[in-house]
């Protein structure tokens, strides 16, 4: 990718230009061969998933704006650009991106699973037992969910639903072709069922993987459904639609039914995208831009199947394990021989996970067992995404019976809200207390409280405090810290979190957490600021933060003043990062690295050195301005030196010093590969073996 701007004209890169950068970089793991080829093909689709919601939220934002009028250009420390001028550039970068997606498929990944005998095949290329069996799958489970549509007077066009696949037809219709001298074709619209997997496995022998795509076989097909016109011409398309949520909260009756209306309009909103297949006729094209209303540049003309996201199921259809990662679990926590618990085990120590290279067993089994102790008297709990069978939803709902149960449940976790809305509706209906948090404010932090009267009489208070959601699923996929503790001083805090959170009563201090939006963001600069005037008075000063994204001008501004100053900053960053590295007289003591691999780095870790006593916190919140501003988010501290050790001297150490899987970026804002000086070092691997040599040992 091209440089944002020249190097000296700019402080901060623009952020989706810098996004698309991200989505560059897993790119770059679909197209690496070192990389399993199943693995490589999920890469793949998981950059189709991102580009979807970017441009569903972060295109259709921009589009929405300069229709409303906002098209002030940026200061100049930002680029100076206006939002037309950012979307013209953003536009080329994304049909460039596209391009290099299916340039992926078409020459690297499509002929690698052809010559391991897994084989993607057209209607032309099948024998007469895959053509009969295809017929009979057509016959009995996909003609029953077909709708066929020609557009005339009396048949408007159908509404598509966003990110729906269809197939448009060019038609002539056979009985009016004498009627009308010079007959034009009509349009015919088809949509495939999203309700069945979109590969049709095929019989095959000697190990072979066979497959049909389902729109092919459709396409096959569609004389059938269309008789009495002859098919011209036929394309795939699919259109990406707005799904911004546009919340009148003044006139809602509550949350929960704003939102279950916006969801139904989302599956409506306005078109921003329009994906089809390169071969389609130009005919087709048109009559589909003119009628989604899009601009040429909205409308991508794609070389393989349209859809690269639906890729993501054909791992699982294949049994070929020496084509995926080797199969691995956390190690699992155990207790002290004393402790009879994890109550017991929480009163002589704090207990910190590195998840997935620790099993999030241990925090299930945490709410599990408050939820069927009976000395636990009261469960707090926040809920930001979970799996759709969480076994927490359960345990909650049976707590409920017994104790009282309070559940703060974030209903705009973006694209989960449907599956929010109806766990809220079952545990409300089985006695859970739900609350939707502070109204303008997403509630983002992860706190789990326990009341308990021990057995000793007194009432204690137990915690869990996390940077991921409490999700069984992506606790395997994403890396996360979770910090199970009964400091008093900690707990207490989350009860006032939590006060804050059902009553937004305010509590005179939420000291040691960091809340935002209350206390996170002043508390981040003092931590930076503490840094800078210890390089100042000469004393060593580092700062070593890993995050998600890193996007606050004001923060990032405070980063550059203390890399003046001398303080050493080593920033990991997964994905968008506004700050520029490496600049003289500006940020030439700042590195940024982005570490992309097996597992999504989610963990939010940030390191002070604080003139050699250490402080390390973690917590859910990004240094962006939507994290320290708009969201209710906890970041907590780690006292204990031997867990803060380990987060530093482990865990960071171990991303610092990947050369294999981390990029560094550039002052010109692209990225480049680690050099590989020394051994190679993969840091998750690193990880994944000291679990499992910890684990064989404890065995």
């Amino acid at each position: 990718m091209k440089p944002s701007a020249p190097a000296q004209e700019i402080l901060f890169f623009d952020r989706d230009e810098s996004w698309m950068r991200f989505n560059q970089r897993v790119l770059e793991e679909a197209q690496d061969a070192t990389n399993p080829l199943l693995e490589r093909v999920k890469f793949l689709a998981i950059t189709a998933s991102n580009l979807d919601e970017f441009v569903e939220i972060r295109v259709a934002s921009l589009l929405q704006r300069i229709e409303d009028g906002f098209d002030q250009p940026q200061r100049p420390d930002q680029g100076g650009l206006t939002l037309e001028q950012r979307l013209n550039r953003l536009s080329v970068v994304l049909h460039e991106f596209v391009n290099a997606q299916y340039e992926c498929w078409k020459q690297m990944l499509q002929p690698a699973l052809a010559a391991e005998n897994i084989r993607i095949l057209d209607w032309g290329e099948l024998d007469e037992r895959a053509r009969e069996y295809a017929l009979r799958y057509y016959e009995t489970e996909v003609d029953p969910l077909l709708t066929p549509v020609t557009i005339d007077p009396s048949h408007p066009f159908p509404r598509v639903l966003n990110k729906a696949l269809c197939i448009a037809l060019l038609l002539h219709s056979k009985r009016r072709a004498k009627a009308l001298p010079r007959p034009t074709a009509a349009l015919g619209v088809v949509t495939v069922p999203r309700a069945l997997s979109r590969f049709v496995p095929l019989p095959s022998d000697n190990g072979c993987f066979d497959f049909i795509l389902l729109h092919k076989l459709i396409e096959s097909q569609v004389e059938r459904m269309f008789r009495g016109y002859q098919v011209l011409s036929r394309a795939a398309f699919r259109v990406t639609r707005n799904s911004n949520l546009y919340l009148q909260e003044e006139e809602s009756r509550s949350m929960l039914e704003s939102v279950r209306s916006e969801l139904y309009n989302r599956r409506k909103g306005d078109a921003v995208r329009m994906e089809i297949e390169s071969a389609s006729a130009p005919e087709i094209v048109e009559r589909l831009r003119t009628n989604f209303e899009l601009d040429s540049w909205q409308v991508f003309r794609t070389d393989a199947p349209v859809n690269l996201t639906r890729l993501m199921a054909l791992p699982g259809l294949v049994a070929r394990p020496e084509l995926k990662y080797p199969e691995f679990h956390g190690r699992h926590y155990h207790l002290a021989p004393k402790s009879k618990n994890l109550f017991d085990e929480l009163l002589n120590r704090d207990i910190l996970l590195h998840h997935p290279f620790d099993s999030y067993a241990t925090v299930e089994d945490f709410i599990r067992s408050a939820a069927s102790d009976p000395a636990v008297v009261s469960i707090k709990q926040t809920l930001y995404r979970t799996s759709e069978d969480s076994p927490l939803y359960t345990a909650l709902a049976e707590a409920a019976q017994s104790k009282e149960v309070t559940v703060v449940i974030e209903l705009m976790a973006r694209f989960d809200e449907a599956s929010n809305i109806r766990w809220a509706r079952e545990m409300e209906d089985a006695g859970v207390g739900i609350f939707l948090g502070i109204l303008g404010l997403k509630t983002h932090c992860k706190l789990a409280l326990m009341v308990r009267r021990d057995p000793d009489g007194i009432i204690r208070r137990y915690a869990h405090l996390g940077t991921g959601n409490y999700n069984s699923v992506t606790s395997r996929l994403y890396s996360d810290i979770s910090l199970l503790t009964a400091r008093p001083e900690i707990t207490s805090a989350i009860q006032s979190v939590f006060r804050y959170l059902t009553a937004e009563s305010d509590s005179v201090s939420y000291s040691p957490l960091l809340v935002a939006p209350l206390t996170l963001a002043p508390a981040i600069l003092r931590l930076i600021e503490r840094e800078t005037s210890h390089a100042k008075a000469g004393m060593p000063a580092s700062i070593v933060a890993k995050m998600n994204a890193l996007l606050d001008p004001v923060t990032i501004q405070s980063l550059y003043e203390a890399s003046n100053a001398g303080v050493e900053i080593d920033l990991i960053v997964r994905g968008m990062c506004a700050l520029r590295p490496g600049i003289p007289g500006l940020s030439q003591n700042i590195r940024v690295r982005s570490i992309v691999g097996r597992f999504l780095e989610h963990s939010r870790i940030f390191s002070f050195h604080n003139g050699g006593q250490p402080e390390v916190y973690c917590g859910s919140a990004d240094w962006m301005p939507r994290n320290l501003f708009e969201r209710a988010e906890a970041v907590f501290p780690v006292d204990d030196p031997a867990l803060s050790a380990r987060l530093r001297n482990e865990i960071l150490a171990a991303y610092l010093a990947d050369n294999t899987k981390a990029r560094l970026l550039q002052p010109d804002g692209n990225y480049a590969r680690a050099p590989q000086i020394g051994p190679a070092i993969n840091a998750q691997e690193y990880l994944m073996q000291l679990s499992k040599t910890e684990r064989d040992e404890a065995q």
